[in-house]
């Protein structure tokens, strides 16, 4: 979005520094930093503020402060009280030039993939932006508003949450008209501390959904389907039950782990074949049909956009090496039900061996060594042999190592026909297993 810097000034209640200059984004990292961008210096494990300099060098047309502005840095400057409350700020700002199209997406899994699916949908009929990658927190989110084009006419943001009332907070900055939910499940408890208060934040999109709006709840998952009592605004509801307004019937596997069905809605039926690996991308794909087709996608254009979608990185990347192994690159995050999941659709490939290279689940709080014990069991169960990557908790029925090196020489010699899974949080960095591989 092109603000002038008197605008942005305006908006966060600062005072601007230098000439009034037009920028068309904003950017927190110095290192990525390019004409045209506004640099939002964020306090944190570093102050961003040692960094405005190279940010300007890079070429950042101007920048917030919460100090007085450096006269040897040669750019406009807006000082402002605090610079993540500033950055909200400029979000809301951004908000009120976008069409009344904006798709808030939250759940504990599968809620990128849903993110990325409903881009593809909603880009076959408008302009639209999306957030990048997994930024769904209260600084990534204002970004991605900052950064859609001047003709945007549709928007889906990620909404992540550390704790209840943070996706309020997003709610605030974006003002969803279309909330989707796709699961609560037993994640970040760490943090949360329960499953009610994980249900309790997350529904707190569809409490922000204006009575005009559009909630799209998963009618397969109990918590979720409850949140139609929190809002008043149009509910569908996705599923695998006849009951549901959005389904998957007919739900067939190739041998690519790409999932067909025939999609069936309020606004006809016809034939999808997922870009997506996984069958566990379905309900996703569900998500994105019944949040498309309630913003007035017609049904043939949201087959060829769940067709067409560009999944983020990382997540359920198949490739085949030269000698023939399968690897399955899913090193993005872990969750027990998405490690179920991803070995689920390792058990569907054919294949002679079947590895699983498993880093921790992170931030599961006390449920952490029974969850990790359980998705070793299910591994086992599926006749997958496990190799556990610094994380004792998988018990004494999988191989342990201490890292990614001895990961891979526990693998040994592969072989045309074997295929490997490579799946774990992000702290555990696992995708160096799968570019080892490869």
């Amino acid at each position: 979005m092109h603000l002038f810097t008197s605008q942005i000034a305006a908006a966060t209640g600062g005072v601007l520094h230098g000439p009034d200059v037009r920028v068309d984004s904003a950017g927190i990292d110095s290192r990525s930093a390019r004409p045209g961008q506004l640099f939002v210096p964020i306090v944190a494990a570093r102050d961003g503020h040692d960094f405005i300099g190279a940010a300007v060098a890079a070429g950042a047309t101007a920048y917030l402060t919460d100090r007085a502005p450096d006269p040897a840095v040669r750019a406009t400057a807006v000082q402002v009280a605090d610079t993540a409350i500033a950055l909200a700020a400029l979000g809301r700002e951004a908000r009120r030039q976008v069409p009344d199209r904006v798709v808030g997406v939250t759940g504990s899994v599968g809620k990128t993939s849903t993110k990325d699916l409903l881009a593809g949908v909603l880009e076959t009929t408008f302009r639209t932006a999306a957030s990048e990658k997994s930024f769904n927190n209260e600084l990534g989110l204002p970004l991605t508003l900052l950064g859609a084009p001047d003709d945007t006419e549709a928007v889906v943001l990620e909404m992540g949450a550390r704790g209840v009332g943070h996706i309020q907070l997003l709610c605030e900055i974006a003002s969803p008209t279309v909330g989707v939910l796709t699961r609560v499940e037993g994640v970040h408890l760490e943090m949360f501390g329960s499953l009610a208060d994980v249900a309790r934040a997350k529904g707190e999109l569809v409490e922000a959904l204006p009575a005009d709006g559009l909630a799209v709840l998963n009618a397969d998952h109990e918590l979720v389907a409850a949140m139609h009592t929190r809002t008043q605004a149009r509910t569908l509801f996705y599923g695998s039950g006849g009951g549901a307004d959005v389904r998957a019937e007919n739900v067939l596997l190739d041998d690519q782990l790409r999932a067909s069905f025939d999609l069936v809605t309020p606004w006809g039926a016809t034939r999808v074949a997922l870009g997506a690996r996984g069958e566990h991308q379905v309900p996703n794909a569900l998500a994105a049909a019944a949040a498309g087709g309630g913003l007035g996608v017609p049904i043939e254009a949201i087959a060829a956009g769940l067709a067409q979608a560009r999944l983020s990185g990382l997540r359920m990347e198949l490739t085949t090496t030269a000698a023939g192994v399968r690897v399955i690159n899913d090193a993005y995050n872990a969750n027990p039900t998405s490690m179920a999941a991803a070995l689920d659709s390792l058990g569907r490939l054919t294949a002679a061996r079947r590895f699983a290279v498993l880093g921790t689940m992170a931030e599961l709080g006390a449920d952490g060594p029974a969850a990790h014990r359980g998705i070793a069991e299910h591994a086992r169960a599926l006749g997958i042999t496990v190799i556990a990557v610094d994380e004792p908790d998988y018990g004494e029925s999988v191989t342990h190592v201490a890292d990614v090196d001895a990961a891979v020489a526990a693998l040994g010699d592969l072989s045309d026909g074997d295929a490997v899974l490579v799946k774990g949080s992000r702290v555990a960095a696992l995708e160096r297993v799968a570019d080892a591989l490869i």
